[in-house]
């Protein structure tokens, strides 16, 4: 039953996201840029809507997570719609965190479009969507092929 609430979730989910996004404008990579193009603010062509639409987010977001999530977290309760949570292992700031985090930010600077907007485009048949997202999993790919092995829960165990 888990799994069937899980699917509704995330088709829900995913449904309210895309259908904001596109409404937001979000999925324009002209609208990204002038939110990313800080010399707009000396002439006046600076776009802030991104930075509403992230604050509409975590408008949302921070209420649920504080009065829903962490309370679920601290009695090690499982989530409604899953077998456990999944969160990130690791927490400290480093080399390897900061320079992919460069990289995306630079990926994205330069196209205008990150991830989920590419993913979203695709159904427009743009060529140059189609070749982003190409190379975007030619990066993941890589990445992946170079991040080294971390272990996880069940190779603990069975060592």
């Amino acid at each position: 039953m888990k799994s069937l609430l899980a699917f509704v979730v995330a088709l829900l989910s995913g449904i309210l996201f895309g259908a904001g996004f596109f409404l937001s404008g979000m999925a324009d990579p002209a609208k990204v840029i002038g939110f990313l193009d800080l010399t707009g603010l000396f002439d006046g062509r600076w776009d802030p809507s991104l930075m509403l639409v992230m604050a509409g987010a975590l408008a949302v977001y921070l209420p649920g997570f504080h009065f829903l999530v962490k309370p679920r977290l601290a009695a090690q309760a499982a989530p409604l719609a899953a077998q456990s949570y999944h969160l990130p292992r690791r927490t400290r700031i480093d080399r390897r965190l900061l320079s992919g985090s460069a990289l995306f930010g630079l990926g994205w600077g330069i196209a205008g479009i990150c991830p989920g907007p590419a993913l979203a485009n695709l159904g427009s048949g743009s060529l140059s969507v189609l070749l982003f997202v190409a190379a975007m999993l030619v990066g993941i790919k890589t990445g992946c092929a170079l991040k080294p092995r971390e272990a996880t829960p069940e190779s603990v165990q069975a060592n």
